[in-house]
C-alpha cells in the first residue's frame, strides 16, 4: 500500500488568514485527508509530529531573528516546501515596516518597546531558503490551493494560472476600469487568483494576489501618470499586500523619487 504524502503547516509572521483557508475548504478537506498524512498544524490540531515532511506549507514572512532561524529547520525537515499567501512569497503587509524608521514604530506601539525583538525588516521566505512552489494571494484561493496538494499528492507537477486579472475581467463580461473610468488599475500587472472581484464592484484592482509574470508596472505607471494620477496617488497602490515585490517595489521607488523632485520644483 502507497504511503499518504506528510503535511506539515507552519506560521511564521501573518494573520493565520491563509491556514484559515485551508481550513473553510471544508468538503475538500475531508477528501484531502484521504489522500494525506496531516503531520503538523497548530491551527488545526495540537498533535504536531515531528518531521520529516514530504510537504511543507509556510505562512507569513520572516520579521525576527528567530523566525529566520526557525525557517532553516522546516526546509531541513521539508522536502517540498511550498509558500502560501502575499506574507510569504513577498513580504506582505508588513514589509512596510522597510521604508519606516522601526525603532520609532516600535516605541509608538508598545507600552515596554524594550521587551521587543524585531528585524527592521520583513522579508520573503524565498529570501532566506529555497522555495518550491509559491502560491500568492492575500487570503490565497483555496480553491487553488487544493489543486496544488492534489497535484503534489499524485506525483504530479502543482501548476495554477499564470494571466493576469485582466483575462477574468473578460470572462466576467467586466467594463474595464482604466478604459471605462480612468481610474487606477493593477489588474493588468496582477496574478490572477482572486476572480477579478474589485473590478466587477467598479474599483480598481489592487494588486492583492502579486505581480504577474511579466509585469511591466513601470510602463503602467507612466500611462496613469498621463491619465492625470500624480506619484502620490500611485506608490500607496503599489505598496500595499505586496510592497516588497520586486516589481512593485522598483515601479514604487520611481514614483517617490519623481514625487520628490516635483515636491522640490513646486517650492
Amino acid at each position: 500500500m502507497r504511503r499518504k504524502p506528510r503535511l506539515a503547516v507552519f506560521k511564521f509572521a501573518s494573520c493565520d488568514g491563509c491556514q484559515l483557508s485551508l481550513l473553510d475548504a471544508e468538503d475538500e478537506l475531508l477528501a484531502l485527508c484521504d489522500r494525506v498524512e496531516i503531520a503538523h498544524f497548530a491551527e488545526a490540531s495540537s498533535d504536531l509530529q515531528p518531521g520529516p515532511y514530504d510537504v511543507a506549507l509556510v505562512e507569513g514572512s520572516i520579521t525576527t531573528a528567530a523566525d529566520a532561524e526557525r525557517i532553516h529547520r522546516v526546509r531541513t525537515d521539508s522536502k517540498f516546501l511550498m509558500t502560501i499567501g502575499a506574507c510569504a512569497t513577498t513580504g506582505g503587509i508588513q514589509a512596510l515596516r522597510n521604508w519606516g524608521n522601526i525603532e520609532e514604530w516600535v516605541h509608538a506601539v508598545y507600552p515596554t518597546p524594550e521587551f521587543i525583538r524585531t528585524l527592521a525588516t520583513s522579508t520573503a521566505i524565498a529570501d532566506h531558503v529555497h522555495v518550491d512552489f509559491a502560491l500568492p494571494g492575500c487570503p490565497i484561493n483555496y480553491h487553488q490551493l487544493v489543486d496544488v496538494l492534489v497535484a503534489l499528492a499524485e506525483g504530479r507537477q502543482p501548476r495554477i494560472p499564470a494571466h493576469s486579472v485582466c483575462l477574468d475581467c473578460k470572462h466576467r463580461g467586466t467594463v474595464c476600469q482604466i478604459v471605462a473610468r480612468g481610474i487606477p488599475c493593477l489588474g493588468p500587472v496582477t496574478q490572477s487568483g482572486c476572480g477579478a472581484i474589485c473590478p466587477a464592484y467598479d474599483r480598481g484592482c489592487y494588486g492583492c494576489f502579486g505581480p504577474s509574470r511579466p509585469a511591466n508596472t513601470t510602463s503602467l505607471m507612466d500611462r496613469f501618470q498621463r491619465l492625470g494620477s500624480s506619484p502620490d496617488q500611485l506608490v500607496p497602490l503599489l505598496r500595499n499586500f505586496n510592497a516588497a515585490a520586486p516589481a512593485f517595489q522598483q515601479a514604487a521607488d520611481q514614483l517617490t523619487i519623481l514625487g520628490q523632485c516635483g515636491d522640490r520644483r513646486s517650492s
